[in-house]
């Protein structure tokens, strides 16, 4: 498969290369393989293996999904040294940057509407997002990983033949935080398209002491940060069915319960 960018100004095939590449050495076959590359070119291009399977985005994944999607994540998080990892260049989304972005969101006091649950999640949000406790999760006592730092379901290839999850699109990959990471798979938007039991994924998945507490505070940014762009004027509701905005609004007070 050929993958030519359309844009490249945060370094997105110079990110996927060296993903791929460190994948294809400590975790072979979570990824599609890189065969060679014009990173310099213009448009830069890389050929890559192209891998079986459907995405998961806008499907209701079935437990031996949820089940196989940890297995890929527990593999990613461990698979590579972590003094390989810190070698790796951040990623560009992370704690920091998806803090700074739901607090300028919160400072807009964006038009959410009347509706009495979305003023209350807006309310348990903001509140939450001027006091210390997000601050917390911006320094990792945990050991870094090479993550996607891109939580879209269409990222996660099923592959019905074998009966396991794949990881594709690296080109905002980077170094990060793994409690974010899982927040983000967790709690991207692109979940409303379909189903997949966010407590059932992390049942699966490996925690070190204390990361529980992390994950969930991660999920917490992160399902708000999206809530925040889901008013009329925001970036968010396009690309979104109506009722998004409310179910949004539901899933914010649930984690914040």
């Amino acid at each position: 498969m050929i993958k030519r960018y359309t844009s490249w100004g945060r370094g997105e095939p110079h990110r996927e290369w060296a993903a791929l590449t460190l994948l294809a050495e400590h975790a072979p076959d979570l990824a599609p393989t890189p065969v060679e590359a014009a990173l310099d070119a213009h448009p830069p291009m890389i050929v890559m293996t192209r891998l079986p399977g459907r995405v998961l985005r806008g499907e209701h994944a079935t437990d031996e999904q949820v089940s196989a999607l940890a297995t890929a994540m527990n593999r990613l998080h461990q698979a590579i040294p972590t003094q390989v990892v810190e070698a790796v260049e951040p990623a560009p989304w992370g704690p920091a940057a998806a803090l700074g972005k739901a607090r300028v969101w919160a400072d807009k006091r964006p038009d959410l509407g009347a509706d009495p649950l979305v003023r209350h999640a807006c309310q348990a949000g903001s509140a939450w997002l001027t006091s210390s406790d997000p601050d917390q999760l911006v320094t990792n006592p945990h050991p870094p990983v090479l993550g996607l730092a891109d939580g879209n379901h269409a990222n996660l290839l099923w592959d019905g033949h074998e009966r396991r999850v794949r990881l594709i699109d690296w080109e905002d990959s980077g170094r990060n935080d793994r409690a974010f990471e899982l927040g983000e798979i967790t709690e991207h938007i692109s979940r409303i398209d379909g189903a997949l039991d966010a407590e059932q994924l992390l049942a699966h998945i490996d925690l070190a002491p204390g990361e529980a507490a992390r994950v969930r505070g991660f999920r917490r940014l992160i399902a708000l940060g999206w809530f925040l762009q889901l008013g009329p004027d925001g970036p968010a509701m396009p690309h979104n069915p109506v009722g998004t905005l409310e179910r949004q609004a539901e899933r914010v007070l649930r984690l914040f319960r």
